[in-house]
């Protein structure tokens, strides 16, 4: 029998509507005897209860204190609007609920509350990719992950940005009450009932051609010429430049090896072809410069976790793109 009976959910000033809607779809739901679901003693909770201001033009009325936390369950940390100014009342109740064993959950930006009451030192753990980087170098303890949805590590689970936090919630649900309980709760919501955590949140990366200081130009062509094979000779010739000389100035001024780099403009790339055409994989290949469709799968699962299939599954919108050129 699971031991998750009692929800509590902290918001602060600046809370964001998203953030605790997704919390309050999964847990605070009241009971469909259809469903055969669970139910919750689900509190909302503040600092300072009374009026909390919003980040989106309204504010919330909340009545409950972080007391609440003293015999909750499961903790879940909403984002919010500044999320580097910590309350050390709220970090504190954190602190206190986990190191009794309750459950604790943030997505997003809310890990910044678990990195301030030292719940990741030594823990994986995932933020919102545009704030990974903030979060590894504020609390350079915690292993931070920026390509995953969400990490669960023993009683501290974290989610990345927006609607991974419903997938981190989901898999929570399916690791106390099993794959049923889960999969009729996202069916619900009219969500996938389950995306792996190891799951890339799809990031797109843009080429910094125009924050090389000397390269950007060849990376401008490059971007543009990804059918065509691209060697560090080669390169380096188009760079007028020996092949030694380039390939330490391309490491200083991209931070990797033009190897590495191309491999991601050709991703990248794939990507947009797979969103925006109806193209076969076997063309896209060619197109960007891998080839064959073995080697464009090859290269993209490994930076995506999900093959180009999947991906276009998830996020092609080739019929729109198609309905516009018409249209222009």
């Amino acid at each position: 029998m699971t031991g998750i009976r009692k929800v509590v959910a902290v918001v602060q000033e600046g809370v964001e509507a998203f953030g605790l809607g997704a919390i309050c779809e999964v847990w605070g739901e009241p009971a469909h005897p259809e469903d055969r679901t669970p139910t919750f003693d689900f509190v909302v909770c503040t600092e300072v209860p009374g009026r909390v201001p919003g980040a989106h033009g309204y504010d919330l009325q909340v009545d409950h204190g972080l007391e609440e936390l003293e015999d909750a369950d499961l903790v879940c940390i909403v984002p919010k609007r500044e999320f580097l100014e910590q309350s050390p009342a709220v970090v504190d109740a954190v602190r206190r609920a986990a190191e009794r064993g309750a459950v604790v959950f943030a997505h997003c930006t809310g890990a910044f509350t678990l990195g301030e009451a030292g719940l990741l030192d030594g823990r994986r753990c995932t933020t919102h990719w545009r704030y990974a980087t903030l979060l590894a170098h504020r609390y350079p303890e915690a292993v931070v992950d920026p390509d995953v949805l969400y990490v669960d590590d023993g009683n501290i689970l974290t989610g990345a940005g927006s609607a991974a936090g419903l997938d981190a919630a989901l898999h929570l649900m399916r690791r106390e009450f099993g794959p049923r309980v889960a999969a009729t709760t996202a069916r619900r919501m009219v969500v996938p009932p389950q995306r792996a955590g190891g799951q890339a949140q799809f990031v797109r990366t843009v080429a910094p051609a125009d924050e090389a200081e000397t390269l950007g130009p060849l990376l401008g062509w490059v971007t543009e010429h990804l059918d065509q094979a691209h060697t560090v000779e080669s390169l380096a010739k188009q760079a007028t430049m020996s092949p030694r000389t380039f390939a330490r100035r391309f490491r200083a001024e991209t931070g990797t090896t033009p190897h590495v780099w191309v491999t991601r403009q050709r991703v990248m790339r794939a990507e947009e072809l797979l969103e925006t055409t109806d193209r076969s994989v076997e063309w896209i290949a060619d197109a960007v410069g891998f080839g064959t469709a073995a080697m464009l799968r090859h290269h993209f699962t490994k930076a995506r976790q999900v093959s180009p299939q999947q991906y276009r599954a998830t996020f092609s919108c080739a019929d729109d793109s198609l309905e516009a050129e018409q249209s222009a």
